[in-house]
Order: C-alpha cells, then sequence, then structure tokens
C-alpha cells in the first residue's frame, strides 16, 4: 500500500507541474468515477418548484463543470410531459419539432435536442451512456418517461472524467436511489389529457413509486420500485405547397411567373403509449462499503394514421392560371390554377399508417468502496440492450382535379371550392386505385460497458485530490430495412394507360369497388378551414398488408392482361413486397470497441487573495471499429442491334456484374485534454473559464458498408433501316458512378470549446448568469464525392466516383447566454410568492467545405455529378443557393416562465420561443426530378422533354415558433396535489419555409391545438 500511494503522490506532482507549466490537459470530468455521478450529489428534498430551483441553482453553483439541471419538484413530478420539454427549459437548449428524419410531419412532443446550436450529443442514465437503437448513438428522449426522473443535468464542457462522445454536450438522466430518502417514501400520480383539436380524451395514465432502506445483520438496505404508465392522443392538421417552377413566356407573355404544381393537405390522429420500469437496490454492509443494482426498462409505442390529399402532377410546366395575382418577384399569391391538356392536375388521396415499438433496457452494477480515508474507488458494470421496430403502410387512390382556388396572402393558405368542385371530389368515378409503399425495420442495439475510477484525497494546500480510471465498451449495432427502403409501386397511373393497361381502375367499377370511404375532415384547423371529403383508402387496407396489397395489384394485373390481350404484347409482372430478411442492401451491421483512459487533478488555491479551484485532466481514448457490408455492381450495357458496325467499343470497361462480401475495419485514438477554472470573487459571485478538446464518433448508419456501382454509357445510333446506310453504333463515353449508403472509414467530429462565465448568486432561488461559448468543429461529416477503384477483367484499375459521406467540412458555433431567475420575496403580501425564470441564447455558425463544390449553377440528376444538390441546394431554375448554416441552428432562443407559490397553490405559465432554423437541404416534399435547366450556357437550356429532366432540392426551414404552456396546482392536503396542465395556451401555428430565389415562400402550417391535463398525486 505505501508503494501505491507513493505511485499516486508522484502522478499528482507530475500534474502539477504540467498545471504550474500552462499545458491545458484536460477532460470532462465524470463525476461517476470517483465519486457519485453528479455534482455534489446529495439528494435536496424537495417540496415545491421554489425548492426545485434552489436545488437546481446549488447543483451549478457547486458543479466543477458548467452545467445547468432541472430538478423534479418530488418524484414524478418534472414539470412537463416529455424529457424532450424539459430539455428545451434550459438555456442553450433547443428541441426540434419536426418527427425524426421527416420534416413533411410534426412532432407533437418534440424529437431531437440541440445544445448551443449542435446536434452532436451524448446522452446519459446516471452517469453511464444511453441510447436507442435507431441507427444513431443518443437516446431518444421522447421514448423516456418523465415521472422516472428525479433530474435532469446538462453539461456544456464536460471535463476528463466523463465519458466521450458530446461535442455539443452531455443530457444526464438521473433517478432516484433508496439510499437518498430518510426512510418509506410513497408517491402515486395519475392523470388524463384531452386533445382540443382531436377531440378525445387519452386513456388514465399514472406512476407508482415505493421505496424504503432497513437495518439488518448484513448491512442496511434499500429497495426502489418506480412504474409508470402514459398515454397520449394527439392530432395534426397540416397544409402544403409543393415548390414553386418558373414558367417562361407561357404565362404572362415576355415573363417568367413561378407557379408551385400543387396544394395538399393532411390530417393526422396520434397515438402514444409509453411505460417504464425503475427497480434500484442499495446494500452497505459497512460504512465505508456501498453496493448497488439498477434496472431501468422504457417501451415505447406510437401508432398513427393519415389522410392527406397529396400533389402528383408529372409535369408541373402544363400548369395554367387564371385570375393570378403575383409578387414583385413573380411568385404566385392567389388565383385559380389547372391543367386542361393533363384533364386536371393529378392528386393522390393518400391514407398513411404507421406502428412503432422501442424498448431500451439498462442493467447497471456500481460498488462505491472508500478503502481509506485517502483512497476510493468506484466499479461499475452496464449491460444496455436496445431495439426499435417500424411498420410503415401507405396507399392511396388518385384523382385529376379540374381546376383549384389558391390564395396565399394571409397567414395560411386559402383553398377555396365551389359547389361543382364538392360534387366532384364526391363522386367515386372520379378515384382509381394508385399505388402502394411499404416500409419495414428492425433494428437492435447491444452494449456492455465496464468502468473502474479511484481518487486519491491529498492532505494539501493546493491539491484536492488525483483521480484516474479506465473504460471498456464492447457496443453492437444491426439495423435492418425493407429494400427498397420505401417500396413505391403504381397500381393504376395515368402514364400506364395505352402501353400497359386500357384505363385505371376505377372505384366506380364493380371489379375494383370497396376498401374506400368518403372522408370528411371535421374541425380541419381547429375549423378554421373548409376542405372537401375526399374518398381515401380505409384504414384497413393500409394495415392490411400484405395481403391487401396483393389484392389491389391483382386489380392493375387484370387490366394489364386485359390491354396485353387486346396487343398482343405486353409484359405483365405480379407485384412483389420488398425484401426484408437476408438482402444485403437491407443491412447494416456494425461493432465497436473503445477503450478509454483518463487521469485528472482538482485543486484550489484557497489561500489567495481571490480563490481559484478546478480541475485539469486529460483522457485518452481508442475507437476500434468493424462494418460488415457489401459491393454491388450492376453494368448498364446497351443492346447493340444484329449486324451493326460498333465504334469505341474499348471505351466500355470489360468488368462482369458482382455482388460481393466486403467489411471494413477503421480503428483510431483521440486525447482529450481539459481545464476547468473557478474563480471565486465573492460567496455569491463568481467567474468560469474552460477549454475542452472532444469528439462524437459518427452515427452507425453513417458508416454503413453498402456501396452500389454503375455504370452510364452515352451512345448514338446512325443508319439502318430506311436510310440505305448500315447501322452503325458509336460510344461515345461511360460514366463510372457509385452511392455509398455510408462510409464505414470516417473519422469522429472532434471540436475545441471555449466557455467563459460570470455567475452571481443573490438568493437561494435568486441568479443572474452570463456565459460566452465558442466551438471550433473539425471533421464535420457531408456528402462528397470520392474514388472508389475496381479492377476490370485485364487487370487494370477502373475509378468509380461515389458519393457517400466524408469527413468533408469544418466549422464553429459561436455566442452567448444569458440566464436570470428570482423570486420577488421584497414585493407587498399580497404579490409574495411570484417568480420568474429568463435565459436568452444567442450562437451564430458557419460551415465550410474542405473542398468547395459550388457552382452557380447545379446540373444533373440525384447522382454523383450533382454534389451541389445536398450540400448547397438547387432550386427549380438550376441555380444553385450555398452560404447555408448549420442545420438544427437557431440564432437566437427565448425562455420565459412566471411561476407563483404560496400557501396550498402553486401556478406556472412558461413560454419558449426560437428563432428559424434550417431544416435541410434536398429534403422530401421539397426536392424532385422533374425540373427545367435555365442555364444559358447548358446544352439542354430550357429544354423539357422526359429524358433530360434535372434534379432539384430546396433549403427547408422551420419558422420562427413560441409556445405557451401553463400548470395550476393545489394542494388539498399536504400529501395531496390536484391540478391542471395545459399546452399551446396561444394555439400557435407552426410554420415552414422553403428557399427559393424568388422568396422564402410557405411550404407548410401545422396546426396541433391545444391540450390539457388532469393530475392528482398523492406521498404518503
Amino acid at each position: 500500500m505505501r508503494k501505491f500511494q507513493k505511485t499516486a503522490i508522484a502522478a499528482a506532482v507530475a500534474q502539477i507541474a504540467v498545471l504550474y507549466s500552462g499545458a491545458a490537459w484536460a477532460q470532462t470530468a465524470n463525476t461517476s468515477a470517483a465519486e457519485p455521478t453528479t455534482p455534489n450529489a446529495a439528494v435536496v428534498t424537495v417540496t415545491g418548484q421554489r425548492a426545485a430551483i434552489q436545488s437546481a441553482q446549488k447543483l451549478k453553483q457547486e458543479a466543477d463543470e458548467v452545467v445547468d439541471s432541472i430538478v423534479a419538484e418530488d418524484i414524478g413530478k418534472l414539470p412537463d410531459r416529455s424529457i424532450t420539454e424539459v430539455l428545451s427549459r434550459v438555456v442553450g437548449v433547443t428541441m426540434d419539432r419536426s418527427a425524426p428524419n421527416d420534416p413533411q410531419h410534426y412532432a407533437v412532443e418534440g424529437s431531437g435536442i440541440a445544445i448551443r446550436g449542435l446536434t452532436y450529443v451524448l446522452s446519459e442514465l446516471n452517469g453511464r451512456e444511453a441510447f436507442s437503437a435507431n441507427g444513431g448513438r443518443s437516446l431518444s428522449f421522447s421514448d423516456v418517461p418523465p415521472e422516472l426522473m428525479a433530474g435532469v443535468d446538462v453539461y456544456k464542457n464536460p471535463s476528463a472524467e466523463h465519458i466521450e462522445g458530446g461535442i455539443s454536450g452531455i443530457v444526464n438522466l438521473r433517478t432516484a436511489m433508496p439510499f437518498d430518502f430518510k426512510g418509506f417514501k410513497g408517491a402515486a400520480t395519475v392523470n388524463t389529457s384531452y386533445s382540443e383539436l382531436l377531440k378525445k380524451r387519452a386513456d388514465p395514465s399514472g406512476s407508482v413509486l415505493f421505496s424504503n432502506r432497513w437495518t439488518t445483520p448484513l448491512g442496511e438496505v434499500g429497495a426502489l420500485i418506480d412504474l409508470a404508465s402514459s398515454k397520449t392522443n394527439t392530432r395534426n392538421d397540416a397544409m402544403n405547397i409543393s415548390p414553386y417552377y418558373p414558367h417562361v413566356n407561357d404565362i404572362v407573355p415576355g415573363k417568367t411567373m413561378w407557379v408551385p404544381k400543387g396544394a395538399e393537405w393532411r390530417s393526422q390522429t396520434f397515438n402514444r403509449n409509453r411505460k417504464g420500469d425503475y427497480a434500484a437496490f442499495q446494500w452497505r454492509p459497512i460504512r465505508d462499503l456501498t453496493a448497488g443494482l439498477t434496472y431501468f426498462r422504457s417501451r415505447y409505442r406510437e401508432d398513427w394514421s393519415e389522410q392527406a390529399l397529396l400533389t402528383q402532377e408529372t409535369n408541373a410546366y402544363e400548369m395554367q392560371v387564371q385570375n393570378g395575382v403575383w409578387s414583385d418577384t413573380g411568385a404566385l399569391l392567389a388565383g385559380t390554377w389547372s391543367n386542361p391538356e393533363n384533364g386536371g392536375v393529378n392528386y393522390n388521396s393518400d391514407r398513411r399508417v404507421s406502428d412503432r415499438r422501442s424498448s431500451t433496457q439498462d442493467i447497471a452494477l456500481n460498488i462505491n468502496w472508500r478503502v481509506s480515508p485517502d483512497w476510493t474507488v468506484v466499479s461499475d458494470f452496464q449491460r444496455v440492450k436496445a431495439r426499435t421496430q417500424g411498420f410503415d403502410s401507405d396507399v392511396a387512390t388518385g384523382i385529376r382535379v379540374p381546376s383549384q382556388a389558391v390564395d396565399f396572402r394571409g397567414e395560411r393558405p386559402v383553398f377555396s371550392f365551389s359547389p361543382a368542385d364538392l360534387a366532384y371530389f364526391a363522386n367515386p368515378a372520379n378515384y382509381y386505385w394508385a399505388y402502394t409503399m411499404e416500409h419495414m425495420d428492425n433494428s437492435t442495439a447491444d452494449s456492455k460497458a465496464w468502468k473502474t475510477d479511484v481518487k486519491y484525497d491529498f492532505d494539501h494546500p493546493v491539491l484536492r485530490d488525483i483521480r484516474f480510471g479506465v473504460r471498456l465498451q464492447n457496443r453492437d449495432s444491426l439495423n435492418q430495412n425493407t429494400n427498397p427502403s420505401y417500396n413505391w409501386q403504381g397500381v393504376t397511373q395515368p402514364w400506364m394507360v395505352g402501353w400497359r393497361i386500357p384505363h385505371e381502375a376505377f372505384l366506380n367499377d364493380p371489379r375494383f369497388a370497396g376498401g374506400a370511404s368518403l372522408v370528411g375532415q371535421p374541425n380541419f384547423f381547429g375549423g378554421d378551414v373548409t376542405i372537401p371529403a375526399v374518398w381515401f383508402p380505409d384504414d384497413a387496407v393500409a394495415r392490411g398488408y400484405p395481403d391487401s396489397y396483393a389484392k389491389l395489384h391483382g386489380y392493375g394485373l387484370a387490366l394489364c392482361e386485359q390491354q396485353k390481350a387486346a396487343q398482343g404484347w405486353g409484359d405483365c409482372v405480379a407485384w412483389k413486397p420488398a425484401g426484408f430478411a437476408d438482402d444485403p442492401a437491407s443491412i447494416n451491421k456494425q461493432s465497436e470497441k473503445t477503450r478509454a483512459l483518463y487521469t485528472q487533478a482538482r485543486f484550489s488555491f484557497d489561500d489567495w487573495g481571490y480563490p481559484i479551484d478546478g480541475n485539469i485532466g486529460v483522457r485518452y481514448v481508442k475507437t476500434k471499429s468493424n462494418a460488415f457490408g457489401y459491393t454491388v455492381f450492376a453494368p448498364n450495357l446497351p443492346t447493340i442491334p444484329e449486324g451493326a458496325n460498333v465504334v469505341g467499343r474499348d471505351l466500355i470497361p470489360n468488368i462482369a456484374a458482382f455482388s460481393k462480401r466486403q467489411d471494413y475495419e477503421n480503428a483510431y485514438h483521440n486525447w482529450l485534454p481539459s481545464l476547468n477554472l473557478r474563480y471565486k470573487a465573492a460567496d455569491n459571485l463568481q467567474f468560469r473559464f474552460a477549454v475542452a478538446k472532444s469528439m462524437s464518433r459518427p452515427d452507425f448508419g453513417q458508416l454503413s458498408a453498402y456501396t452500389s456501382l454503375s455504370q452510364s454509357v452515352r451512345s448514338t445510333t446512325t443508319g439502318g433501316e430506311g436510310t440505305g446506310l448500315p447501322t452503325t453504333v458509336t460510344f461515345n463515353g461511360v460514366s463510372l458512378t457509385g452511392t455509398g449508403q455510408g462510409n464505414p472509414n470516417l473519422r469522429p467530429a472532434t471540436a475545441t470549446s471555449v466557455d467563459l462565465t460570470a455567475e452571481w448568486y443573490f438568493a437561494k432561488a435568486g441568479s443572474l448568469t452570463f456565459a460566452m461559448f465558442n466551438k471550433d468543429i473539425k471533421n464535420i461529416i457531408v456528402n462528397q464525392n470520392y474514388n472508389y477503384t475496381v479492377q476490370d477483367a485485364a487487370g487494370a484499375d477502373r475509378q468509380f466516383l461515389v458519393t457517400g459521406p466524408t469527413n468533408g467540412a469544418h466549422g464553429y458555433a459561436r455566442g452567448f447566454e444569458v440566464a436570470y431567475q428570482q423570486y420577488f420575496d421584497f414585493v407587498p403580501d399580497w404579490l409574495k410568492g411570484l417568480g420568474t425564470q429568463f435565459s436568452f441564447t444567442f450562437v451564430d455558425s458557419e460551415r465550410k467545405l474542405n473542398n468547395p463544390v459550388y457552382s452557380q449553377w447545379c446540373s444533373g440528376g440525384e447522382g454523383a455529378e450533382n454534389l451541389n444538390l445536398s450540400i448547397n441546394g438547387c432550386d427549380t431554375d438550376m441555380r444553385s443557393f450555398g452560404n447555408l448554416p448549420l442545420q438544427g441552428l437557431s440564432r437566437r432562443t427565448i425562455n420565459l416562465a412566471l411561476m407563483y407559490e404560496r400557501g396550498p397553490v402553486q401556478a406556472r405559465l412558461a413560454y419558449n420561443w426560437r428563432s428559424r432554423y434550417l431544416l435541410g437541404v434536398n429534403q422530401w416534399g421539397t426536392r424532385g426530378t422533374d425540373a427545367r435547366d435555365m442555364n444559358p450556357a447548358s446544352p439542354t437550356y430550357g429544354t423539357y422533354n422526359g429524358d433530360n429532366n434535372q434534379a432539384y432540392g430546396l433549403p427547408l426551414w422551420m419558422d420562427d415558433y413560441g409556445q405557451l404552456d401553463g400548470s395550476f396546482f393545489y394542494n388539498v392536503t399536504p400529501k395531496l396535489r390536484i391540478g391542471v396542465e395545459a399546452t399551446n395556451l396561444t394555439d400557435t401555428t407552426v410554420k415552414q419555409l422553403m428557399q427559393q430565389h424568388v422568396g422564402m415562400l410557405g411550404r407548410a402550417w401545422f396546426k396541433t391545438g391545444r391540450s390539457f391535463g388532469v393530475r392528482a398525486s398523492y406521498d404518503f
């Protein structure tokens, strides 16, 4: 032991030397290393919102790092209905209100979060890494029952003992332990909610907790069980406008006018069922030894059904406008559009259903042993198993609408329908069975992690302690999708008529009747918008996959056989469902091993006139990953007429089609130093300086090892029958391209973060804080081109230009935060109990490509030749955008809360607002391949014939949005509390914008309405 102590002291002296020499070694302090997970984690018993604010403020004030916390008023009493909503109240944290990876749909309870504008967030449960099985690395916070949480901590510049992986920061969810309570603790809540738009009450929800501790001959024992179940029913209405297309001379002679090719509406009913099970056991056989075992499981099921009238127009340039009203830039503001050449504007009345089930299970064993007054050892083992599986089904009928009157000049679009329009929509003879589209996925993730942390306390005027530890983790991820991922298959389409089918399968035909119903949209947009009743496929048809799909495609097959018999030729192929089980294109399998070491010293110069304390450390982490995948090549060889002369055959490489297993191994290591300093100018005034290097590994979806290669041969044919000349096929060239679903050789993004804060704590629940921050980021992942080498039959190397994710950009996010909170105890007696919280965050960002690809004009399709498409964005006239900020980053965010607590009454009004932010570029709904090339230098300038169509993808933005929520509770007795909660009291409409060169144009409007809840809780 003496030798061990000398070694530790020597290590401490070495760290002091480094400190005095000015070296900035540092890393995020994982307080679970040698102490409990959270800073000063002695639990403060809270009985109201004021006490909860006091506890959170104390955690922030005494933490070693820059951290903000929210503490539950009591067990099961976090102030919001989801973890994402709770986090959105934290200064510098924003919530994304779009559905995950689907900006066409709205997430009522929010989806992902960003810290200071960046989404590189590491999620933890009690200081241990937690995640969902969705191909990413973070926990889906909407899956986690807030009723199980005791608090939430957001570390914005962690230190060396924290787990690596969060450039933005770390979100740590904390649960209670039985030793947190003096003895028996019991609590129960029950609540229900009502959606104003849906006009439906959800089933009752509730939670129950029991905790106790006992003294036994074997030592002190504690047990805690916490169960929660929550159900929510909501509705979301939406109106959408398709991108605007340029019309040159054909609408207004001599001018270019911009017209969308359709206006859409949809209504989605969403049901969410979230359950959580948590159990904790603690044993303290002797005073200096404590063992804890925790079990956490969250189960989440969402089910939604949607009715939507969606644009399906195939030629935007045939649209005509009458009585048009135009903006100064030529964009349509109001008028009546039609497409007489096509027999009307083509729409699909679409029934889409989705069912997703997710679960995360976390089992952890912790042993905390104070070996001696100086030495403490904490050992921790964790096993996480996560799974998610989803089914998405989309069935549609089609209709050609003769005309549609629109007006975009107000706060939201206005659609007008004449009596003739309403009768047309109500007639089943105008509808045909159009298409089906299915998607299934099944993902699992498994992690085993072990860490041991050692702390040695010093009796020294400067050095408090030295900590060092090791963490080992093995993690496996398997993500499976159907191939194609979303398998769109036409049943009967207008473009099939004449060559494949004689006509569409109309609903009034007895052969094709049934399975659809005339459905209206009562209370659409809260009754403010009137839309016609439409024939939609029944919910049972969409859920009846695969039998219902086979039946519908049987209609198309029967019509095809009829057409084949009439014309004497044809290719009638039966429908096949998308592949799932063994298709290599549908499988993304990864394994990853990480090995981390850290050392960290905590120090305090208490004898100085102005005390300074802090920590300095460094973390070393080595990552080794394996990706199991395939490379596939399918040559596209032209058909050469028999006896034709061939010129340039040697231009086509001789590469046979192949599909080969190809696995990858990727290894890298990172040194992550950090320094945290705190200067105490007074007991209630302190300043912090923090600098650290951090990393965030690529998501597993970005590491997929599936690559699809292709070749495109350019040729011309001359002569032949009727010309008197021999047939000659001339090969002009070949393009070798490919698409990588991911890139298994990606490296992590890294950042150097600097924080400077000023913190004034003028009361137990009163503070004014200011923070400035800067994050310089490298190795940002973007889609770019890279070469992929394949040998031809002669052994020569052939280079394929592959588009896929690469570490191809760098950038920064910098700004400041201001936060203020106070209860007004100095006011007259009748006003006492009032309090307020306010925070403001400003973030500026920039992303620069290492190898810029910007050009003024875009060109080509969706493949490798059109990099502008996903990076800079392309308009429908092929002009590029560029100079776009980082996605998901609002420049300004505001949180404002007015609180009241006095006697038995507690009330809160909370307002959250964030400014406009970029959702993405080339997103579904604002992209397409039917644009016209308007580049004057292009050989295909101004043409549109179906053969040289151009791909476009617009920048999609979420507009400014603010929401007011409220609650009122009354303590009937010291143990019984009842109250009401309200969400979106202002009934705010969410708006998306699409960026085009004629302006920021409205893309989507979402309406969720108000929702109200009644809650009762009892402590015993």
